[in-house]
């Protein structure tokens, strides 16, 4: 079915994890016939969360697209996971949502999961409403966490639905302060209710609070809100859509998921209130020259917001921008300059694709076999190509070697993890040439975890995580005089090499070879030799194997054999050099120092500071941030932070964010360097 620009909109569900946001989209669903059962988290059978991981781990891990239709609207529903490790997802949401829904549960406080959902769409600058889910379970209080929302977001958070009690405390229905009505809920149905007479002075109380952020929207309501007369249900409606429109009013909304208390009110409230794709301000080309606004007859733009891969392909997901994109259409993606063809085009509800002919302007479709288009990535018509604003994702924070249980699959977990990292752009892979480990980075310990059980899934490869190893370098810090000499005698030509060398601390972190030969002991065909074989050793220094930096080598004597010495025999005299003169050299361990940013509220920054400290970190400094955030400044050798990203978010319960950069490498203490060589010594005895 096709659909008006004005009648259709995008929402996407934020918050904390376990809040309840997949059993509201499931309960949408549900009342409106767009699934025919109403799933439950617990027994693995929502629309929402179809992976096998979500369905094992009772969590959302991945973006899903919905949708529904309630009174012609079409409301595409962008459900996203509420765990830090999948911020991503919330992202990708974030990029083609028209408005947000920031989901708490009233069982708890405002969580870190709300505050960051707020920011997030404040920074997209979203209009948004709150809903506080299980109302009418035990401990639920929905007047605390109102109040708890307006303490914290301020006075433009306004009340628009109400739990009914009745005289022993239980939720019977919702009071809303809209249409100035009390309901109950009745197999999925609306039923008018009387007003309890204990709910009058409350409801009068919250209908204020109503009509004062409605005032605000234009001067005639105020002119009216002060003569003392009573808006109209339009009136209230125009000034709520006003105000959520112009991000100066915060409706909230509550009920209850399972039993679809309060679910059809903030379905009308979403219909009504909410912004339709029109609405929204026109997008910039990536280069700021181009406007493209959300016009149906202007030609094709989407953007794509999602991809999903298995072993039977890609699925693309993406956002019509402007136009309208239709089967079998051919768009072009700036990026690459291919031209993709748009074969079969879908609906999504879930894991489910429902096959249609067009999506519309403003609407959220899927496309299936895209040969040269990834996430982020804009489509357009050949006559208007430009390039739209992709996706800012959070950078990867959290590293761990991975290495295959079975010896001999590494190049299965490389294609496994090259296929992953289509739908997922959180997480990197690099393979790490000084430590020969391959290192897997990303949001956090469960993210990690749940793509080692999809490679496992997926693609058949089983793997294990480790610490990964810091990439240490080696020094001397005393000039040394030593001879390497090698001679070898088995019968015919025999191998004779001789070289004195001075090694002494360098300039440059690459080797610095001289030489300083008098009277031909050393002729200078073999020179060449010499270095070479310095050149060799310099990638194991004599303490722990680590590479040597900023050394000098100078060839300052020597002899040879007239038919004895060769290329190999000075490269082998060399090394012998190498091997004596570096234990005398005073060899120490330079370890990695990277400089630390670490941004967290101003309550934290005791316990932040004393955890740099055990860290072996020095505090540069403190500079205030926005939103009453500190930033702090310290320099912490790269060993320290192998966890930090898990135990950062532990002391901050998830405020905190941190970036991470190398800057230098410094010597390593004494404790710490006897530490780093036993280390080195076991792995070598392992190996």
């Amino acid at each position: 079915m096709s659909y008006a620009i004005e009648n259709i909109r995008n929402i996407c569900l934020l918050g904390h994890g376990g809040t309840g946001k997949t059993s509201l989209a499931e309960s949408m669903l549900y009342l409106k016939g767009a699934t025919d059962r109403l799933g439950k988290v617990v027994d693995g059978n929502t629309v929402g969360d179809y992976d096998p991981e979500e369905i094992k781990r009772k969590i959302s891990i991945s973006l899903s697209t919905m949708h529904l239709e309630h009174e012609k609207y079409k409301v595409n529903i962008l459900d996203t996971p509420g765990y830090f490790d999948f911020m991503g997802e919330a992202a990708e949401a974030l990029r083609v949502a028209d408005s947000g829904i920031i989901v708490c549960s009233a069982k708890g406080g405002v969580s870190v999961g709300t505050e960051k959902a707020w920011k997030a769409l404040d920074a997209a600058k979203k209009p948004r409403f709150f809903y506080v889910s299980k109302v009418d379970e035990e401990n639920g209080d929905f007047e605390a966490i109102y109040e708890a929302l307006r303490a914290k977001f301020g006075t433009s958070v306004c009340p628009c639905t109400i739990p009914v009690k009745d005289s022993s405390g239980n939720v019977t229905g919702l009071y809303d302060l809209i249409v100035r009505k009390a309901f109950a809920f009745d197999k999925g149905k609306k039923v008018e209710i009387p007003v309890p007479e204990a709910m009058k002075e409350k409801i009068e109380k919250l209908s204020v609070a109503v009509n004062e952020s409605v005032a605000e929207t234009s001067e005639e309501l105020i002119d009216k809100y002060f003569s003392g007369e009573e808006f109209t249900v339009e009136e209230i409606v125009d000034g709520l859509r006003k105000g959520v429109k112009e991000l100066t009013m915060f409706p909230v909304f509550c009920g209850n998921a399972m039993t679809g208390v309060g679910t059809l009110t903030l379905l009308d409230a979403v219909v009504r209130l909410m912004p339709s794709p029109k609405d929204a301000k026109a997008e910039l080309s990536e280069d700021g020259k181009t406007e493209i606004a959300c016009d149906p007859s202007a030609p094709a733009c989407a953007i794509v917001y999602k991809t999903l891969s298995d072993q039977y392909g890609k699925f693309s997901f993406f956002k019509v921008v402007s136009g309208k994109v239709a089967a079998d259409m051919t768009l072009v993606n700036p990026r690459t300059g291919t031209s993709e063809k748009m074969g079969h085009i879908y609906v999504m509800q879930g894991k489910k694709s429902i096959e249609v002919k067009e999506i519309d302007c403003g609407d959220i479709g899927a496309v299936a076999k895209l040969s040269d288009t990834k996430t982020g990535d804009t489509l357009c018509d050949q006559k208007r190509q430009v390039t739209l604003k992709g996706i800012d994702f959070p950078a990867p924070c959290y590293a761990m070697a991975i290495s295959p249980k079975v010896k001999g699959q590494e190049d299965k977990i490389a294609a496994g993890l090259a296929r992953l990292s289509e739908e997922d752009l959180t997480f990197g892979v690099v393979n790490n040439a000084e430590t020969h480990q391959m290192v897997l980075s990303g949001a956090g310990d469960i993210h990690l975890d749940v793509i080692c059980s999809k490679l496992k899934n997926k693609f058949g490869v089983d793997v294990e995580l480790s610490p990964a190893r810091v990439p240490y370098r080696e020094k001397i810090r005393k000039k040394v005089k030593v001879q390497g000499r090698h001679k070898k005698q088995s019968g015919g030509h025999g191998q004779f090499g001789d070289v004195w060398i001075e090694f002494e601390p360098g300039d440059t972190e690459d080797l610095t070879f001289q030489e300083n030969i008098f009277g031909g002991s050393v002729p200078k065909n073999f020179h060449p030799a010499v270095e070479k074989g310095l050149r060799d050793c310099i990638t194991e220094g004599v303490l722990a194997g680590y590479p040597v930096v900023f050394l000098k080598a100078t060839l300052v004597d020597g002899s040879y054999h007239e038919v004895d010495s060769s290329e190999m025999a000075f490269k082998m005299a060399a090394t012998l050099a190498y091997k004596a003169g570096l234990p005398q050299a005073n060899p120490v361990i330079l370890e990695p120092i990277g400089t630390l940013n670490v941004t967290i509220p101003d309550s934290y920054m005791g316990d932040v500071i004393g955890d740099l400290n055990k860290r072996r970190g020095r505090v540069l400094g403190m500079n205030p941030a926005a939103d009453g955030m500190q930033v702090v400044e310290a320099e912490v050798p790269m060993a320290e932070m192998s966890s930090y990203a898990i135990d950062l978010r532990s002391m901050t319960q998830g405020r905190g964010s941190f970036t991470f950069e190398f800057v230098r490498y410094e010597e390593t203490p004494g404790n710490i360097q006897a530490k780093i060589i036993e280390e080195a010594k076991a792995l070598a005895a392992k190996e």
